[in-house]
């Protein structure tokens, strides 16, 4: 609930997040999440893979909190996973204390096909000197100490596989905050990694009534433009009294917008990088679909 703070991905949240990640692949032999909490994500992604018909190798995530990694563990037995299958980390990925992920030669950098996140939103944190220099944010620039939300996407995508897929839900904040995210922003954007910008609705989880945002990142995008979704729209959620939901249909809009990278009216729009530079990297959705 609310009071333990922890962050739980509603289910159709879920389910969304793991189908942007897997669009396309018949084969994930290793999908990862940075954040895991009791492992809901990565389980979607297995369960995604086997019902379509497709191979999923080894899952990977790391959590903080002792009792929500006990959890995860536990999550992974229950639903059949051998122990041989997954590999939960306890440590702060921020901190990228886990062994693994810190191999200094890049032959042996381990690295994902898939990789899915819900990271605790504007988390406060307190970056280093030092860390301006880790593998992971010195091409970037650290995220600043008031919200973390870009060193959980950087610590994610500097993991990502040439040919893969990031999904990472995050506060609309850092589609046009300033400063040291809107260089982060930027650098990612001209760089091409930037592929899909997805609103979401109000009111979707337990511990907060804000919007959140899905950004859909790779290496090696194939269009040169990216892709705006605006499915916050009254006619694309189930309005509850405490809660909104997304419907089967409404996920099934979105993955197939995506996949197409179709253009709808007050829906959704390809949009090219002049347009965005054009706003100063802003990625704020209202610019680039009608709202109202």
């Amino acid at each position: 609930g609310k009071s333990g703070g922890e962050f739980f991905t509603p289910q159709e949240v879920s389910r969304l997040l793991t189908r942007l990640a897997v669009v396309g692949k018949t084969e994930v032999n290793k999908v990862y999440d940075p954040a895991c909490g009791s492992g809901s994500l990565l389980l979607n992604v297995r369960h995604r893979m086997k019902a379509n018909g497709g191979s999923i190798g080894k899952i990977y995530g790391q959590e903080k909190n002792i009792t929500t990694y006990n959890l995860a563990r536990m999550n992974m037995l229950l639903h059949g996973v051998k122990d041989s299958e997954f590999e939960i980390h306890h440590g702060d990925s921020l901190l990228n204390d886990w062994d693994m992920l810190n191999e200094m030669n890049p032959a042996k950098k381990v690295e994902f096909d898939a990789i899915v996140a819900n990271p605790p939103f504007s988390y406060r944190w307190e970056p280093t000197e030092e860390m301006g220099k880790d593998f992971r944010f010195k091409n970037y620039g650290l995220a600043p100490k008031s919200a973390a939300d870009f060193a959980f996407l950087l610590h994610g995508f500097h993991f990502l596989k040439q040919d893969g897929t990031m999904a990472i839900i995050l506060p609309h904040g850092v589609l046009f905050r300033g400063g040291a995210e809107e260089r982060i922003r930027t650098k990612l954007l001209k760089d091409g990694n930037i592929d899909a910008v997805i609103g979401l609705p109000a009111n979707l989880f337990f511990s907060t009534g804000i919007p959140v945002c899905i950004l859909v990142l790779k290496k090696c995008k194939k269009s040169d433009d990216v892709l705006f979704i605006n499915a916050s729209d009254k006619e694309n959620f189930e309005k509850g009294k405490k809660q909104n939901k997304l419907r089967t249909k409404d996920i099934d809009k979105i993955i197939d917008t995506y996949k197409q990278r179709k253009e709808e009216e007050r829906y959704s729009r390809p949009v090219s990088m002049d347009e965005i530079e054009r706003n100063g990297y802003n990625l704020n959705i209202s610019r680039y679909v009608s709202i109202a």
